[in-house]
């Protein structure tokens, strides 16, 4: 059969089953088996359609629907970061792949930039960090700057900006994922022009092994974040199968659950900036140990934990 007649055989069913939900669980049953029995039909002739795409989508909002009163093993919360956020996550691998390409060629926009005129990095760091910066590594203690705030007070306040960066991230996404990708461009020029300059100084390593102990974790969210305000933007600019304001809806719901999701993420990297970054002079084993960890956390939660729970739980779909 050709995938128009397929269509246009089934489609006045699939949208009453889009636009007519129901709690019959008689219905909910017949529904879902008519649907699995569709889906399986277009995954077996039309496997690349955006029609099967909607389709999957459909049949996991009737599997929701079926187990939504179902009483759940332990509580919503350990749910959501257990099952649901990482769902999510292999549901949007490719807005995530396209804010690190962004956000990696803005570091190296920031770095050639910084490289070919001098006065480029004060413009991005400001003349009174330069300054700052400059005195003490003549004094030589470069990272001193991460040791002058109390602990608590710079745990709390970077903690605050940096949840603060990423929901600014996310809701620019509205402006049709344009203020998302200027949020992720801005920040990537400020690292890679921040990376240069200390690079400049002879200070590359050193700077790197002090820096990233706080700045695995904070890059990696807010890069994450970016992919959040895509998922919103993109639901704008494609709404597929859904009217455009039921494709924002989704895509706005999402996209704020991986924000909600990363606040623990820029919590860790707070504190690790305010209570562990200051000491410049920790073994290099235990810098290591803390950025190589960092990094372990955020490649296995958001990369490969997602692609694993999608392999074993095909038909399950984050809670709408």
């Amino acid at each position: 059969m050709r995938e128009a007649a397929f269509i246009k055989q089934n489609s006045a069913k699939w949208k009453r089953y889009a636009t007519e939900p129901t709690s019959n669980p008689d219905e909910l049953a017949d529904r879902f088996i008519e649907l699995t029995d569709d889906l399986a039909f277009a995954r077996t002739f039309y496997p690349d359609s955006d029609n099967t795409d909607y389709l999957n989508s459909l049949t996991g909002k009737v599997h929701q629907a079926i187990y939504r009163n179902k009483k759940e093993k332990g509580n919503r919360f350990v749910l959501f970061w257990k099952q649901e956020l990482p769902l999510l996550m292999a549901q949007y691998h490719r807005q995530l792949f396209y804010a690190f390409l962004i956000f990696a060629a803005a570091v190296f926009i920031g770095a050639i930039s910084a490289a070919y005129d001098d006065t480029f990095v004060r413009l991005i760091l400001g003349d009174q960090y330069v300054n700052q910066t400059v005195d003490n590594i003549r004094k030589g203690d470069p990272m001193a700057v991460y040791k002058q705030a109390d602990e608590t007070i710079m745990f709390l306040t970077i903690t605050y900006n940096n949840i603060k960066v990423a929901f600014i991230a996310f809701a620019m996404g509205v402006l049709l994922s344009a203020g998302t990708f200027w949020i992720l461009l801005k920040n990537g020029i400020m690292l890679g022009a921040f990376q240069y300059f200390f690079y400049k100084q002879g200070l590359l390593l050193s700077s790197m092994l002090t820096i990233w102990i706080h700045g695995t974790l904070e890059i990696s969210a807010i890069i994450i974040a970016g992919c959040a305000g895509f998922v919103m933007g993109n639901s704008l600019l494609f709404p597929k199968t859904f009217s455009r304001l039921e494709s924002f809806r989704r895509g706005a719901k999402d996209g704020m659950k991986i924000v909600v999701g990363l606040v623990p993420i820029f919590i860790m990297a707070g504190f690790l900036e305010g209570f562990v970054t200051r000491h410049t002079q920790m073994p290099l084993f235990a810098s290591l140990l803390i950025i190589g960890g960092s990094a372990a956390l955020i490649v296995f939660y958001f990369l490969l934990y997602p692609y694993w729970l999608q392999a074993k739980l095909p038909n399950e779909r984050p809670v709408d």
